[in-house]
Formats: structure tokens, C-alpha cells, sequence
């Protein structure tokens, strides 16, 4: 993991969301050093799963969105936490609701044989205690690669998993079942935003995200891109999931900046309305109504140097 901000070359082209970002919620717990991804919940309203990346402790954070605190802490059991890079909704063979860990990261982009990929039944009480998890390996179907980002399409379960690569990566997409006896392979799917850093798919299925450090692509399918947006500026942008709504993005950042972020998505990328329904706006209200994002401010100051900003810090890193 870079220890140093780089700009993606997606802040290059022209950025733009659906509205000003506001700070939702901020996380208030000092355990929360490293927010390496997030998930909200849509069957614990209100509750954002979080956990830090590597080195720490194998757990689950549920954090409740309205006032930033910790609410429970949930040990995953059978579980190491080597490089943690990020969490997404989805469900178990049997269909129950479930949490996907993924421990993917590959500094050295080769050190690891394979990584791994832990899956948790999402509790039905929001109260610390551990958590059993199903452990599912993977390997690269071109070679091993760094990667951050994990998305669970919401309408057939499928996994994937997007590269970390100055330049560009590429999404890959797992087997249709996973298997717990053998390693599964991932294969390419399509691009994947510069250097990302977390992904998740809409609630509904009709879109997903992959982010950098300051700006995010979204994407209606594999392949079929909507528009790159701009993202507020954090000490080093890690984390992406939709609003249970599906109507705005949360990010969050790793480091000492503990604000999470709401950023509206444009009208192009909001969802659909229900038969004979019209779309109703999102009701969520962020606790911070008066500290705007400043998207764009400073980004074109940015840009003039970010390419060799990024090339540099490329090569800079923490292990």
C-alpha cells in the first residue's frame, strides 16, 4: 500500500457528480485507524461495516451512520488478516446474507502464491461476538497482481476483484460457484479505474464503482463506462459502497481523516424507480450539513502535476 497520495490520470479528464459531497458521519472510534473498505447494510439500517488494513486484528467494525460510533466489533474466526483491502455485500450458497472479506492485496505483486477471500454470514443482531468464516483462495488467470478493490454483483453473486496499476487495471471476474477445495482462477472481465483502490456494486444491480485516490469511475457493465467523477479530497481515499439507496456513494479514508464522505451520483447513474413509481430523492441526511467538499477546488493544480506525482510515488511503498 502507498503511503503516498498519487492522482490518478482518470483526473485528467473532465469530473463531475451528481451534487456537492457532505460529510455523512465521521468514524469516532480511535480502534479505526485504517479504513480500508466499507459496506453498508441494508439489513441493519443505519450500520457501516468497516475494518482496517493489514497487520491488525482479524475484525469486522459495525459503526452506526448516524452518530460515527462503534456499535459492535466482530472477530472473524478462521481468519488472518495479511493485507484486508476491502468488504462487499452478498449472499451465501443458500442465499442467507453475507459479507465478503477480501484479503488481496500484493505489494510485491507475486510474494503471495494466492490470496484469499473470507466469507461471513452477516449477523442477524448488530453485537460483538465472533464470526466464522469460509475461506475461498485465488489466483490469476495472467499472473499474480496487486489489487483493492472487491464487488459482489448483487444479481447472480458473481465475485470480482479490480488490479491496482499505475495507468489502469483490469476487473476479473471469479467462477460462477466458488469452490472451498480448490483455488479458484480470476479472469479478465474488462478495464478498471487507475490505480483503484476499493469498488462496490449498486444495491440493485445496475451499476458499479471503481475508485482512486480523487476520482471514480462508474460503470454500467463490464467494459461499459458512465462517467469518471470527482471525489473530495482525502489524506489517502481507500474506501467506496453505495447508500442503501443506491443513490449516492460513502468514501472514507485511511490515516488520521476519519470524515465519511456522501457524494450524490449523477442522474445518468442513479437507479431506476419501481414500476409506476416515480424516483423519490434519498431521505438520508448527513450530520455535517455545512462542510462541503470543495470538489474541484485545487483539482486543476493537481492535474498539471499529477502524472509525475504518480509515477513517482508509485514506486514508493510502505512495506
Amino acid at each position: 500500500m502507498s503511503r503516498t497520495i498519487s492522482l490518478t490520470l482518470a483526473a485528467a479528464l473532465p469530473l463531475g457528480g451528481g451534487g456537492d459531497a457532505q460529510v455523512a458521519f465521521s468514524l469516532k472510534d480511535p480502534a479505526i485507524s485504517e479504513s480500508s473498505g466499507l459496506a453498508a447494510s441494508a439489513r441493519h439500517p443505519g450500520i457501516v461495516y468497516t475494518h482496517n488494513d493489514s497487520d491488525g486484528a482479524p475484525q469486522i467494525f459495525a459503526v452506526d451512520s448516524a452518530t460515527g460510533r462503534t456499535k459492535a466489533v466482530f472477530t472473524i474466526s478462521g481468519a488472518t488478516a495479511r493485507d484486508w483491502e476491502g468488504i462487499a455485500l452478498g449472499r451465501d450458497e443458500a442465499g442467507r446474507p453475507a459479507l465478503y472479506i477480501a484479503d488481496i492485496g500484493d505489494n510485491l505483486k507475486g510474494a503471495w502464491p494466492y490470496v484469499t477471500v473470507y466469507r461471513v454470514r452477516e449477523p442477524s443482531r448488530i453485537s460483538s461476538r465472533p464470526l466464522k468464516a469460509t475461506a475461498f483462495r485465488f489466483t490469476y488467470s495472467d499472473g499474480a497482481r496487486d489489487a483493492e478493490s472487491i464487488l459482489v454483483d448483487p444479481r447472480d453473486g458473481r465475485l470480482y476483484v479490480a488490479s491496482k496499476a499505475f495507468g489502469g487495471g483490469r476487473l476479473y471476474r471469479a467462477p460462477r460457484k466458488l469452490s472451498t477445495a480448490r483455488t479458484n482462477v480470476l479472469r479478465p472481465a474488462g478495464s478498471a479505474h487507475s490505480f483503484a483502490t476499493d469498488g462496490a456494486w449498486a444495491p440493485d444491480g445496475s451499476s458499479f464503482v471503481i475508485r482512486g485516490y480523487f476520482s471514480a469511475t462508474l460503470y454500467r457493465s463490464p467494459g461499459e463506462q458512465i462517467r469518471v467523477i470527482s471525489l473530495p479530497s482525502q489524506e489517502q481515499g481507500e474506501a467506496v459502497t453505495y447508500t442503501p439507496d443506491g443513490r449516492a456513494l460513502l468514501v472514507s479514508s485511511e490515516g488520521a481523516d476519519r470524515k465519511v464522505w456522501r457524494v450524490p451520483l449523477p442522474e445518468e447513474a442513479l437507479p431506476s424507480p419501481p414500476p409506476g413509481r416515480d424516483a423519490e430523492p434519498s431521505r438520508e441526511q448527513p450530520d455535517n450539513k455545512t462542510e462541503s467538499s470543495g470538489t474541484n477546488r485545487g483539482l486543476g493544480l493537481f492535474v498539471v502535476v499529477g502524472a509525475v506525482v504518480a509515477a513517482i510515488a508509485y514506486s514508493r511503498r510502505r512495506k
